[in-house]
Order: C-alpha cells, then structure tokens, then sequence
C-alpha cells in the first residue's frame, strides 16, 4: 500500500502577508471615508494577521503633538510630543523608522515595557503629515526593510480609502512636509 503524503505548505513570505493584508484592507476600507473607522479596522486586521506583534495603532498630529488614535493592545501613552520618541521622530521627520532593538533608541518612550522594536510610518497625504502608523514587538529584530515596504503599503491602502474624504480637523493641526 502507498502512502501519499501530503507536502507541508512553507510559510508565506512577509511579502505574501502584506500583499493578502493590503487586499484585505482594501476590501474592508472601500466605500468608508470615515478615519476613525478605517483607522480602527486597519489597527484590528494588522494586530490579527501580523505575527509576533503585541500594539497596532495610529497617533494623529495635533499641533506640535501626537494623540492616540485607534490602536489594538494594551494601553497606551495619549500623546506623544513632535520629535520625541520613535513616533514623535516619525513624524517630525516625514519618514518610516525601523527600531531592532528599541533599548537602543535614544529618547525611547516605554508605553508598554514588553515592546522591544518598533516601526512606525508616517501618513504623508495632501503635502502634510497627519500622524502616524506604530507597530510594536515583544521580541527584539522583529522588524526589517520588507516590514517597511509592506507597512508602507498598508498605509498607501489606509489614505487612497480616505482620498474622497473631508479632514479639516487633522489637515488644520497637521505638518507640512517642507516643515519637517
């Protein structure tokens, strides 16, 4: 008697992942103009289909400060000062920051002490930088350049959703990128 096996699946790429959550987002997304809402389901299916991730969530730019936007984990800091932080850096600098060990990051805010790398993206549209995108890991390295393609095209998805919307609010407090 014969014994098929079955050949065991390798695991998608990182790649892969971003490409299936970017569908996925851009189904959820379609149609809902509203950031609160987009933010909250963009921040709900990155914490369940990113492994090793223990925050998923957004800070909007008020002035010369982050506030927390929706987000998936354990309580978080409110707000975050404009170049303070791997987030306040973010977004002061207009560009994704990619933390391997956040021990290591000089100014390091320890919302929650079990985080070890971080990458957050800002959200760049309209000339202006609204907030941003921070995802954080308990393990150290977790983070690399494939997770900033992917994050960064998690976000592209996030703003063209939001592309027919009004965002006087964020757009009035927000930071103009010769500013940064």
């Amino acid at each position: 008697m014969q014994t098929v096996t079955q050949a065991s699946q390798a695991p998608a790429s990182k790649r892969d992942v971003y490409l299936q959550i970017c569908q996925q987002l851009d189904a959820l997304l379609t149609g809902e103009t509203d950031i609160i809402a987009n933010a909250a389901n963009t921040a709900a299916l990155l914490a369940n289909s990113l492994p090793d991730i223990n925050w998923a969530g957004f800070y909007f730019l008020r002035g010369e400060e982050l506030v927390l936007g929706p987000f998936q984990g354990k309580p978080a800091c409110v707000r975050i000062a404009l170049g303070k932080g791997v987030c306040g850096k973010a977004a002061e600098t207009a560009e994704t920051i990619v933390v391997r060990d956040v021990s290591q990051f000089p100014g390091h805010i320890a919302c929650d002490p079990a985080s070890q790398s971080e990458i957050v993206a800002p959200l760049v549209s309209w000339g202006k930088v609204l907030g941003v995108l921070d995802i954080d890991s308990a393990s150290v390295g977790r983070f690399d350049d494939e997770d900033r393609e992917g994050v960064e095209s998690v976000i592209a998805v996030f703003l063209e959703a939001l592309a027919g919307s009004d965002w006087p609010d964020l757009l009035d407090e927000s930071r103009d990128l010769e500013d940064a």
